[in-house]
């Protein structure tokens, strides 16, 4: 995001060079913030770029083989590419994850994938991290998940949860959404067969 100082239209030459004066040559050649996480583990977390999209379809695509994970589209991937956080091992992808935003409150974390070269040597929990740490930026206050690998989840807050963990009103308004992962958040009838053995889980952060 950028944000722009706006002067009034009426404002005399006097006060438009005031606004001016600061020096911006000088805090734009500073150097931006390190988007990138990198824990003691030498796992590196970073925003997802979209020529990661590559990659990413490479972790899920033996996750989805099991039936772990639900394959989707390239198309689908760089429409979300903003969502996903991804890990790196000696500048390897080796792991990714998605943070989606459901209501004001309430995000789901989706797409979390480890590769099998990497398990054990917490990536699954830096892209976690990671993802928590943009839920709260973002203000959210709970966090969904519904996955197989409930422990994983458990040692990180999360507990499975009966029915729907919105007010009717809100789930009334969710089913406008056409993102066929609200459809199973909201644990409709024609995705059952995408989530049979899957547990629901709730963080609350």
């Amino acid at each position: 995001m950028s944000a722009r100082e706006l002067v009034p239209a009426h404002a005399g030459p006097a006060v438009i060079r005031a606004v001016r004066r600061p020096h911006y040559a000088r805090t734009v050649s500073a150097a931006p913030p390190d988007p990138s996480l990198q824990g003691d583990t030498g796992v590196v977390v970073r925003p997802a770029r979209t020529s990661d999209v590559r990659a990413i379809r490479g972790l899920v695509a033996p996750l989805a083989e099991r039936r772990v994970l639900l394959d989707k589209e390239a198309v689908a991937y760089y429409e979300s590419v903003t969502d996903f956080v991804v890990a790196e091992l000696d500048g390897d992808v080796v792991g990714c994850g998605a943070l989606h935003v459901l209501w004001e409150d309430l995000g789901e974390i989706r797409t979390l994938a480890v590769a099998e070269t990497a398990l054990g040597r917490g990536v699954g929990s830096a892209v976690l991290q990671r993802l928590v740490d943009r839920a709260h930026a973002l203000g959210l206050s709970r966090l969904f998940c519904l996955t197989f690998e409930t422990a994983f989840f458990t040692r990180h807050g999360f507990e499975p949860i009966d029915g729907q963990a919105v007010d009717p009103e809100i789930y009334a308004e969710l089913l406008r959404s056409y993102d066929e992962g609200v459809a199973e958040f909201l644990d409709l009838e024609r995705v059952k067969p995408n989530t049979l053995g899957n547990t629901r889980m709730l963080r609350l952060l």
